[in-house]
């Protein structure tokens, strides 16, 4: 027998469904390496800032009579949607004012990036085209969504285990800081499953970030509704995942089985999305495309079209969710005054009880406003970097092939990433001035929201402008600087008081430049100042994909 016979290749119908998981799962752990140190960075500074001395939490810890009163106002429909339900309110110690207004955006954070990681090693692949390069060998069915899960459950046991120790060396006791931990580890795997469901449904990564981006959306105007239905949780509230880690009710009296809720639902969406990979076409999804019309319409035709071809499906439903969110916190706006009163002492929150309570709706609704502005930041980045993925599968040179210039091709999908994240900043924006509106909400106006919006459109360029020119000229390394500088963004704004960071550090990020428009206007040298940065890392970025070579 040759040598090149001696081994026998199993035939891929008869090959384990599992088989090269392990491979797998280290190679997407090498890929990700740079992104898990990041987001195990973030998670442990943001803990250790807001329990260090001059922190949030320290400020209250310090003070019982603040405790005191920053427990009246968590009864409130406002604090109850902006945390949790409320646990502890008799004697509202650290832990449990860590636990009760940390949690729901700590889920959120990994949620996020949860999603991020499966659609990229899931649908990504199909659509690039690797996987089934990989399928080609011997590589089982189900390989890719097991191993990815495998990574995304120790990427979050990582970044859990460095929330738990910052959370132990500022004090808190280890076993509820470990179950606090790991308990939003949990729950940010059952979004990991509903990421790998819709991985299974949708056939662009668009529509499957898009689709688990809305679930999140859902789930947490569920428990916000039921929470202030029934703070003890009612039935609306337990369908979703954050509310099983507050009803754990950490440094209060501790309890473990609500996260075998969470435990039990993920496994039963592995088991749905393993059901459907075996049902569905490979590449397809199970939500079949839509017919097109046999000839194109003229709308359809140029590098334009085919851009938002290939963003729209996420666009929509991006937007659906991240509008669910501030609709349910417009809606509470109205209890603004009474959460804040208790706590004009704290740093934090020292800026929103200026004024009357006309001011504090008006600074708190722009306040929530730069979140909204965030979270189009966050679309920006993931559609900006799109053009990476399009080159990367070698569909950028085919385009490339035809005459068409490199500047048009990489210009029109930064024009339609830009477009999409305007929509999601000001449809997100709209919508809290909606919920505000349909509560009765008359201190601040349609009007006001808008010039709000548009008053965060500069910033939000200059993101859109940073990922192109990082594509053009470090592409490998274009996404990690992307959410690096994004983690700093955020870590400024609700840090920058706390750390007593000076004005040229806090200048480094986009939106510190944009000023409260419910109380003053935007100076026309921030908004000029922005676009001429957002214009000058776009020339940058042209002059660096002229200079480089096309992948493919």
């Amino acid at each position: 027998m040759s040598a090149a016979t001696a081994v026998e290749v199993p035939k891929a119908g008869l090959l384990d469904p599992f088989t090269g998981t392990g491979h797998l799962i280290g190679f997407m752990l090498r890929r990700d390496r740079v992104r898990i140190a990041l987001w195990t960075l973030i998670v442990a500074v943001l803990y250790l800032v807001s329990l260090a001395p001059g922190g949030e939490y320290a400020v209250l810890n310090d003070d019982p009579e603040a405790r005191a009163a920053r427990a009246l106002t968590l009864s409130s429909p406002a604090m109850i949607a902006m945390g949790g339900p409320g646990y502890g309110l008799d004697d509202y110690t650290m832990g449990a004012a860590v636990a009760n207004e940390l949690i729901l955006w700590m889920v959120v954070a990994l949620a996020v990036m949860t999603i991020l990681q499966v659609v990229r090693h899931t649908r990504s692949e199909e659509e690039s085209g690797r996987s089934e390069l990989m399928r080609a060998g011997v590589l089982g069915r189900h390989a890719p969504s097991l191993a990815v899960i495998v990574e995304v459950a120790l990427t979050n046991l990582i970044v859990a285990t460095a929330g738990m120790l910052a959370l132990v060396v500022m004090g808190l006791e280890p076993a509820d800081s470990a179950v606090m931990s790991f308990g939003i580890a949990l729950a940010a795997l059952v979004y990991g499953a509903v990421a790998l469901v819709t991985s299974q449904l949708s056939e662009s990564s668009g529509g499957a970030m898009g689709m688990a981006f809305a679930v999140v959306g859902a789930t947490y105007v569920a428990r916000v509704v039921g929470d202030i239905q029934e703070p003890l949780g009612s039935p609306l509230s337990w369908l979703s995942p954050i509310a099983w880690v507050h009803q754990t009710r950490v440094f209060v009296d501790t309890r473990v089985w609500p996260l075998g809720i969470a435990a039990v639902v993920a496994l039963a969406l592995l088991a749905v999305a393993a059901f459907l990979g075996s049902h569905r076409d490979f590449g397809a999804g199970m939500v079949k495309v839509r017919r097109g019309r046999a000839d194109a319409s003229p709308l359809l035709n140029g590098p334009i079209a085919l851009a938002w071809v290939r963003q729209r499906t996420g666009l929509f439903w991006t937007a659906a969710g991240l509008g669910l969110m501030w609709f349910a916190t417009g809606s509470i706006l109205s209890e603004v005054p009474n959460m804040l009163k208790a706590v004009g002492d704290n740093p934090i929150y020292a800026e929103l009880v200026k004024g009357g309570a006309e001011d504090m709706i008006k600074t708190f609704a722009a306040f929530i406003g730069g979140y909204s502005a965030f979270g189009a930041a966050a679309y920006a980045i993931i559609m900006t970097l799109r053009v990476k993925a399009e080159e990367d599968a070698t569909r950028a040179a085919l385009v490339l092939a035809k005459p068409l210039g490199r500047f048009r091709w990489l210009l029109s999908n930064a024009l339609v990433a830009a477009l999409g994240s305007l929509v999601v900043l000001v449809s997100g924006i709209w919508a809290m001035g909606l919920g505000a509106a349909a509560t009765g909400v008359d201190e601040v106006g349609f009007g006001d929201f808008t010039v709000l919006a548009l008053a965060y459109v500069p910033a939000v360029l200059v993101i859109v402008a940073l990922a192109l020119a990082l594509y053009a000229w470090v592409p490998q390394a274009a996404s990690a600087v992307c959410w690096a500088v994004f983690g700093w963004m955020f870590l400024v704004l609700i840090l920058a008081d706390v750390l007593d960071l000076p004005d040229w550090v806090r200048g480094l990020s986009p939106f510190w430049w944009i000023e409260n428009t419910m109380l003053e206007s935007q100076p026309l040298s921030h908004t000029l100042g922005l676009c001429a940065v957002a214009l000058a890392l776009l020339l940058v970025s042209m002059v660096g994909f002229r200079r480089r070579d096309i992948h493919g």
